[in-house]
């Protein structure tokens, strides 16, 4: 069996690291197995979907590191969810129903008043002919459910009907049908819900795998039974915790948050997102991998846990740096040179260990090249001028910085702190940077000079 998995997501906004997480569980399960990832929008929402944002959830895919094998679109699949939804009818497995969402509501409100779960009572099922001519004859427009097979030979009795499957997350899952109302398939506009045309597609599209968050598990009982309905099989289920904010709470695509436009602004590497949307949550340890190959050998399903994953940014700043350290300088070079940097290997071995970000080399740029607001103390003010006359002769080389405060301590007697903080500040602005030994030579003489009052 070749493995073929999608990611489904609706282009009504920004994808965010909390979308980002299936589509990354998708695409490694496929390129473990050697399989398929079907990128496929759900854009039947044709008041809310915007193909801005079905362009900005590709570009952050490929930049996070996913080519989808094939782009499917859910708008030029109307026919088949009509060819499925007259096969479902043909059956009896499709009714339409007449109340109003009020209705619904009063009914469920009086359920729960009366202590029983808000299931739904197939009253629409029970209506004659005549009912729903009268209902039509009103104006209104029926909603279609899906008729669960949660009995025996009566609708109306309804009976314990276990639907279980090995969830490749979870291990062992069971769902009682009758615990749960028949679901709407199709609205009262003729539009159909996302649990209907995303089966449709599966079976469709030999979808082998449905690879998604845990809030899809109580769903999965009645899509099993819609699979079956169809006359397919269903594909295997997992079903992953989900990434929430350190204090527990869901994240929004609405809101902006975290989105992955936003992140990559912000000059993280798209490997330490990856990195932490795929293993936090996981039994095994967050730390940053290099690339999404290596990212393919440590992706293990049956490590995730059952507890919500919380995503910290700070973490997301650590583990970016820790890549950052270890960039070549050969994947940096056209990056430092757009942002207005001569590139150079003794630069980027120079500042690397210092930034969280490669954005951050700018910074160190300024303070070699200039123009440099150099901070002096006042108690410092005679050692700085004094500094002057010490600085060794010659181009600077790694060697002159030692030479140069050797020559400071034995004159003045200064050391640690004392003796390299002055300096520091008064040559780049700053009280924190790449090793003043490594620095120097990048500064130069002249500059330095020119820096010293």
């Amino acid at each position: 069996m070749t493995v073929t998995v999608r990611f489904a997501p609706s282009p009504t906004g920004h994808i965010h690291i909390g979308n980002i997480r299936p589509a990354l569980y998708n695409w490694l399960f496929a390129r473990k197995a050697g399989g398929t990832f079907i990128l496929r929008f759900d854009d039947t929402d044709v008041q809310r979907s915007k193909q801005e944002y079905a362009d900005s959830i590709e570009r952050d895919l490929r930049w996070i590191g996913i080519a989808p094998d094939r782009i499917e679109r859910q708008s030029e699949r109307l026919g088949q969810y009509d060819a499925a939804a007259d096969l479902l009818k043909k059956k009896g497995l499709l009714y339409p129903c007449y109340e109003t969402p009020d209705e619904l509501e009063r009914r469920r409100s009086r359920q729960r008043a009366l202590g029983r779960p808000p299931v739904y009572d197939r009253a629409g099922y029970r209506q004659s002919a005549e009912e729903r001519a009268a209902f039509e004859a009103e104006g209104r427009k029926p909603h279609w459910r899906f008729l669960l097979p949660n009995f025996e030979s009566d609708p109306l009795e309804t009976r314990r009907t276990d639907v279980a499957w090995d969830d490749l997350c979870r291990g062992d899952q069971t769902i009682d049908l009758a615990s749960m109302s028949d679901p709407v398939l199709i609205r009262e506009d003729g539009t159909y819900l996302y649990t209907f045309t995303s089966i449709v597609d599966d079976v469709d599209m030999g979808v082998t795998h449905v690879i998604r968050g845990e809030d899809h598990v109580s769903n999965t009982g009645v899509q099993i039974a819609i699979f079956q309905a169809l006359e397919a099989s269903p594909p295997v289920f997992g079903h992953h915790n989900l990434l929430t904010t350190r204090d527990g709470e869901g994240l929004s695509k609405r809101k902006g948050a975290l989105s992955i436009g936003s992140l990559r602004e912000d000059g993280l590497e798209p490997m330490a997102v990856a990195s932490l949307a795929v293993l936090t949550g996981t039994s095994q340890a967050v730390e940053p991998v290099a690339t999404m190959d290596d990212l393919v050998d440590k992706f293990d399903l049956s490590s995730v846990s059952r507890s919500s994953a919380k995503f910290d940014p700070e973490e997301l700043k650590s583990l970016n740096a820790r890549l950052v350290h270890d960039l070549p300088f050969e994947e940096v070079k056209d990056r430092l040179e757009s942002l207005g940097i001569e590139p150079s290997s003794q630069f980027w071995d120079t500042v690397r260990g210092n930034c969280e970000t490669v954005g951050d080399a700018s910074r160190y740029w300024q303070a070699i090249k200039g123009p440099v607001e150099g901070k002096v103390e006042e108690e410092d003010r005679d050692f700085i001028a004094k500094a002057r006359s010490f600085l060794p002769e010659g181009e600077m080389t790694e060697e002159s910085w030692g030479q140069w405060t050797g020559a400071l301590k034995a004159e003045t007697g200064r050391k640690g702190r004392g003796l390299f903080m002055p300096l520091r500040r008064v040559l780049t602005g700053m009280d924190h940077g790449p090793d003043m030994k490594a620095l120097l030579p990048l500064i130069g003489r002249q500059n330095t000079l020119a820096r010293l009052p």
